[in-house]
């Protein structure tokens, strides 16, 4: 348990108040003894180190009082703005992270794509080898469909390489925003704004 903030200032309280009655009846007794000029100017000496002697006991009294509830608050206030600064760093790291995972099962869609198109590819060609029989007709309808089996796979194959381009400039992208020191950048400045905030 820990002891209230009073009782540990009432012996410092009470050595003060001691110390203070001693000196004035150390001066008393020195004023005694002493007359003349020399004694006036002692006396004027002697009163300044009372008076300097009750100052400093008051605000040795205000740093005991009220020192260690400003401080408490202060270093609570700077705890929490860490915790929060950490929190939200763990939530930029957790957002890269998301991205990593996105962009490489990105590439997995395209390596996806590129074999469906090929199977689709495939698949149209043998299509295609079955339907040219000798007829003049079957031949004819066997070119249109060639057509436009190759007008498909070349859809397909545009589409896959659209897709290879944005991952790529997505990923070059992504690697010259997000270097090391972008992200430091990033939670410095996050940190900056906790700290001009008002308590």
């Amino acid at each position: 348990m820990k002891p209230k903030l009073t009782e540990t200032a009432k012996p410092y309280a009470r050595i003060v108040a001691a110390t203070l009655f001693s000196t004035l009846l150390l001066a008393l007794s020195a004023h005694a003894e002493e007359t003349g000029p020399a004694s006036q100017q002692s006396t004027e000496n002697l009163f300044k180190w009372i008076n300097f002697a009750v100052v400093a006991g008051v605000i040795a009294w205000l740093c005991v009082k009220k020192g260690p509830g400003f401080f408490g608050r202060r270093a609570d206030a700077i705890s929490s703005d860490i915790q929060k600064s950490t929190e939200a760093k763990k939530k930029a790291e957790q957002q890269l992270l998301d991205a990593e995972t996105k962009l490489q099962n990105l590439e997995k869609e395209v390596a996806d794509l590129r074999a469906t198109a090929q199977r689709e590819s495939a698949a149209e060609a043998d299509r295609i080898r079955d339907f040219t029989v000798t007829d003049e007709q079957k031949i004819a309808e066997a070119g249109k469909a060639e057509v436009v089996a190759a007008e498909r796979a070349a859809r397909l194959e545009l589409k896959a390489l659209a897709a290879t381009l944005a991952v790529s400039g997505a990923e070059s992208l992504l690697v010259k925003q997000l270097t090391p020191a972008a992200q430091e950048a990033l939670i410095n400045n996050f940190v900056k704004t906790l700290d001009g905030r008002p308590n």
